[in-house]
């Protein structure tokens, strides 16, 4: 059965002399094998639409749980501004495997579909890509069913005198309960909650201090080391990035 879908090309690899397979993360089925015939040849017009991040519609002979075939492509948006600089790309990278993960462990496979297509809009739109990362990786915990505690101590359950997060006990952590766990800004606390709940497509503007960006990215990456089993190649990459600038 002939099919359009929206979605962007997640990974690729070669498939004969000049053939490949490349799995797509659409918005209709999820994520979805698709044979290239002949794209590596220099004249085919899928040459250039079936890389990694091409985002667009896709014209396919759909089967279900086999590998679909690939006739047409209909670039939605190239993301010039990504592909362009490798930063960006880090972070895009990281956000496509990062869904593949999740997306494997939740059954809103629409929702984290949405999610990744309006940050990758973002990064490309040269808003924040570390913050843009985070917000993604935060309400991504929601589907993994580990979301850390943002609205109260997630240990007694107060709402007043939040003092630090915590990744060792799960979120929030008030004063009360606080033992020896690392103090970090109230802005940091109070931005985090944010990220959670703030509309990403919504966004208009980001002005956050270099500082308060690192303490809450530090904060996910404990969490999601403590808490997800989740290990993402793509996220060293980005690290390593971050000690040469």
């Amino acid at each position: 059965m002939v099919e359009v879908v929206e979605g962007i090309v997640i990974s690729e690899k070669p498939y004969g002399e000049t053939s490949k397979i490349i799995q797509v993360f659409t918005k209709e089925h999820g994520i979805i094998g698709m044979m290239v015939k002949g794209c590596r040849n220099l004249k085919s017009p899928l040459r250039s639409v079936t890389d990694k991040l091409s985002y667009g519609h896709f014209t396919i002979y759909y089967k279900k749980d086999k590998l679909s075939i690939l006739s047409e492509v209909s670039i939605l948006n190239p993301f010039h501004e990504i592909k362009k600089d490798i930063e960006k790309i880090s972070y895009a990278s990281f956000l496509v495997e990062l869904s593949e993960q999740v997306v494997k462990q939740t059954s809103q496979v629409s929702s984290v579909y949405g999610l990744l297509i309006e940050g990758l809009f973002k990064i490309n739109e040269k808003f924040d890509a570390l913050v843009i990362m985070n917000m993604i990786e935060l309400k991504y915990l929601d589907y993994l069913g580990v979301l850390p505690v943002l609205d109260a101590c997630s240990v007694c359950g107060r709402k007043t005198d939040i003092v630090t997060l915590s990744s060792d006990k799960g979120g929030y952590l008030c004063k009360s309960c606080w033992t020896n766990e690392p103090i970090i800004s109230k802005k940091a606390i109070q931005l985090v909650r944010m990220y959670y709940y703030v509309d990403i497509h919504k966004i208009e503007k980001l002005d956050i201090r270099p500082e308060v960006k690192l303490e809450i990215n530090d904060f996910l990456d404990r969490y999601y080391d403590r808490y997800t089993g989740l290990y993402l190649k793509s996220k060293n990459f980005i690290k390593e990035l971050a000690k040469l600038n």
